[in-house]
C-alpha cells in the first residue's frame, strides 16, 4: 500500500518534470527488492522451521514405537524363555517319576516273585509232613484194625463152634463181617464177556481190550488177596471204578451207587490205581523221546508246517479247583473270573506232545494265577534245557512263552510283514497240534472240567495219570466220540520279558525268511 501510493506520487511528479524523476522508478524498485528478500527468507526460514518441527515430532513419535516394540518383543522372549524352561522341568518331573514308579515295579515284582518262591517251598514241606502223617495214621489205623481181625477171628471161631450144631446144625453158611450188601448190577452187566463194545468205550472211553491192557499191567500192584472176613475187590472193577470217575467226572456217591462200593472205599480206589498208573505205566508210555524218537518227530513236523528242528508242541491249561484252605490267593484265576462273572480258582497242566498228540512231557500243579512263562521256569523241562540236553532243537509255544534257544513263538508285535505273517502262520500249524491234544484231553476225561472233590495235594497224582491214560488211548488208536470234544478257553499273557535270547530273534527270522522265499508258506494271511 505505502509502496504504490510512492510510486503514484512519484509517477505525477515525472510528469511534471520528466528529467528530474526519469530515474526513480528504477531506483524505487531496486529499494524494494532487499526488503522482500527479507521478508521471502524470513517466509522460507518459518517454513523450514515448521517442517523441522514436524519431522522431530515424527522422529520422536517414530522412536517412541520402536521403543514400544521392543519392549513387547523382550516380553514375548521372556514368556518363551520360561515356557521353555517350565517344559524342561516338567519333562525331567515327568521322566524321574516314570523311573521311580518303574524302580517300584521292578522292585515289587522280584518282591512278588520271592515271596511265590518262600510259599512253594514251603507248601511243598507242609505237604511232605501231611503225606508223612496220614502215612502213620494209616500204618496205626491198619495195626488197630489187624488186632480188632485177629479178636474177632477167635471170637467168631469160638461161637461158630458152639452155635453151629445148636441154631443152624451144620449146614449153614456163616456171614461176613465188616460188609453191606449192595446193588451190583450196573457193573456186573458192564463186565459180562457179551456186553456191547459201544457201550463200554461209551462209559469208560476206550475200548474192552484197551481196559483188559490196562488191568493186566496194574495187576501186581492193585491186586489185593481175599481175608477171612471179606472178599478182596477185583482189580478189573478197581480199575473200572478209576477210569469210570475220571472219565464221567460224577461225584462219589453217583460211583458208589454204580459200582455197590461205598463212598469212602471208591474214593480210595480212585486214589489207589490213580497212584499204580503214574509209578507203573508213566515211565513207559510217558517219556521223552530218544534220539531214534527224536528225528522221526523233526521230519513229521517240518512236513506239516516246513519248520525244521521242532522236536515238541507246548500248551499250558487251566483245570478248575474248590477254593483252598491255604494260599487262596495263589490260586485265584483272575482271567477266568472276569470272563465267566464267577469266582474261579485253578491249578495249570504244561504239556508237550509229538505230532501225533501225544504227551512226551508234563509239569502240573502249579497255582493258576501264575503266567505261562513262569510255569515254564519252574518245570523239570526247562531244568533240562538248561543242562543242555534242547540244543539245536525247537519247542514250539504260544505267545504267552518267551522267545529263547530252544522255545520257538510266533511274532506278537504290530504291523507284521509279510514274511512274519507266512511264518505265524506256519508256526501256528503246530501249535493246533498241542491245542488239539489237550481238547482231546479234557474231552476224554470229564473230571478235568469240573471242580472235582480230590484234595489239593493228591491233585497232580490224578492229573498225571489222566495223561497216562490219554497216551494210551491215542497210541490205540482210540477215537473220541465227537460229542465229547471241548473248546478250550485259556487267556494268554505276554510274558514280561518276551525276547531272551539275540540269536533266537536272528534264527527266527532266518527260518521266516526260508519259509516264504521257498514256497513253503501259505497265502491265507492275505
Amino acid at each position: 500500500m505505502y509502496e504504490n501510493s510512492l510510486l503514484y506520487q512519484t509517477n505525477n511528479l515525472a510528469r511534471n518534470s520528466p528529467l528530474m524523476f526519469t530515474f526513480l522508478p528504477s531506483s524505487l524498485r531496486q529499494m524494494n527488492e532487499p526488503n522482500s528478500m527479507i521478508s521471502n527468507s524470513k517466509k522460507r526460514q518459518r517454513k523450514e522451521d515448521r517442517q523441522g518441527n514436524d519431522s522431530d515430532g515424527n522422529d520422536s513419535f517414530e522412536q517412541d514405537g520402536r521403543e514400544k516394540k521392543k519392549k513387547n518383543l523382550k516380553g514375548i522372549i521372556t514368556s518363551l524363555i520360561l515356557l521353555e524352561q517350565q517344559e524342561k522341568s516338567d519333562q525331567e518331573e515327568q521322566s524321574k517319576a516314570s523311573n521311580e514308579e518303574k524302580v517300584l515295579l521292578d522292585a515289587n515284582h522280584n518282591k512278588r516273585i520271592k515271596t511265590m518262591v518262600e510259599y512253594y517251598d514251603k507248601f511243598q514241606d507242609y505237604h511232605v509232613e501231611v503225606q508223612e502223617t496220614e502215612r502213620r495214621k494209616r500204618k496205626n489205623s491198619r495195626a488197630i484194625a489187624g488186632a480188632l481181625a485177629v479178636s474177632a477171628v477167635s471170637s467168631g471161631v469160638a461161637a461158630r463152634e458152639g452155635i453151629k450144631d445148636t441154631k443152624h446144625g451144620g449146614g449153614g453158611q456163616q456171614r461176613r463181617l465188616w460188609v453191606k450188601d449192595r446193588d451190583k448190577e450196573w457193573w456186573d452187566d458192564c463186565n459180562r464177556p457179551d456186553y456191547p463194545e459201544e457201550e463200554f468205550k461209551k462209559a469208560f472211553r476206550m475200548s474192552k481190550s484197551t481196559f483188559d491192557m490196562i488191568c493186566e499191567e496194574l495187576n501186581s500192584v492193585i491186586a489185593k488177596e481175599d481175608t477171612t472176613l471179606r472178599n478182596a475187590i477185583p482189580v478189573r472193577q478197581r480199575v473200572a471204578v478209576c477210569i469210570w470217575r475220571l472219565a464221567t467226572g460224577e461225584p462219589l456217591r453217583l460211583v458208589s451207587k454204580r459200582f455197590g462200593l461205598g463212598i469212602s472205599t471208591c474214593h480210595k480206589l480212585v486214589l489207589e490205581v490213580c497212584s499204580a498208573i503214574r509209578s507203573v505205566l508213566m515211565p513207559k508210555y510217558l517219556q521223552w523221546p530218544d534220539e531214534d524218537g527224536l528225528r522221526k518227530i523233526k521230519n513229521e513236523f517240518e512236513s506239516i508246517s516246513g519248520i525244521p528242528n521242532a522236536v515238541g508242541s507246548m500248551y499250558t491249561t487251566h483245570i478248575p479247583i474248590i477254593a483252598p484252605k491255604i494260599s487262596v490267593a495263589a490260586y485265584f484265576n483272575k482271567r477266568h473270573t472276569e470272563r465267566n462273572q464267577k469266582t474261579s480258582y485253578s491249578i495249570t497242566v504244561q504239556g508237550v506232545v509229538d505230532p501225533k498228540g501225544i504227551f512226551t512231557d508234563v509239569c502240573i500243579g502249579w497255582p493258576g494265577s501264575m503266567p505261562d512263562d513262569q510255569v515254564l521256569e519252574k518245570s523239570a523241562l526247562f531244568q533240562r534245557a538248561n543242562g543242555g540236553l534242547l540244543k539245536d532243537v525247537w519247542i514250539v509255544g504260544t505267545s504267552g512263552y518267551p522267545l529263547m534257544d530252544w522255545v520257538l513263538v510266533p511274532y506278537a508285535q504290530q504291523n507284521l510283514t509279510w514274511t512274519q505273517h507266512a511264518f505265524n502262520e506256519k508256526i501256528g500249524e503246530i501249535q493246533l497240534v498241542a491245542k488239539d491234544a489237550f481238547a482231546r484231553l479234557k474231552g476224554r476225561w470229564s473230571c478235568l472240567q469240573k471242580r472235582t472233590e480230590v484234595k489239593l495235594q493228591d491233585l497232580p497224582v490224578v492229573l498225571g495219570a489222566c495223561c497216562v491214560l490219554h497216551n494210551i488211548c491215542e497210541m490205540q488208536n482210540e477215537e473220541i466220540d465227537p460229542e465229547l470234544r471241548v473248546e478250550l478257553v485259556d487267556d494268554e499273557m505276554v510274558p514280561e520279558v518276551a525276547l531272551r535270547s539275540a540269536t533266537s530273534m536272528k534264527a527266527r527270522d532266518a527260518i521266516a525268511h526260508n519259509l516264504l522265499h521257498h514256497c513253503h508258506a501259505g497265502t491265507r494271511f492275505l
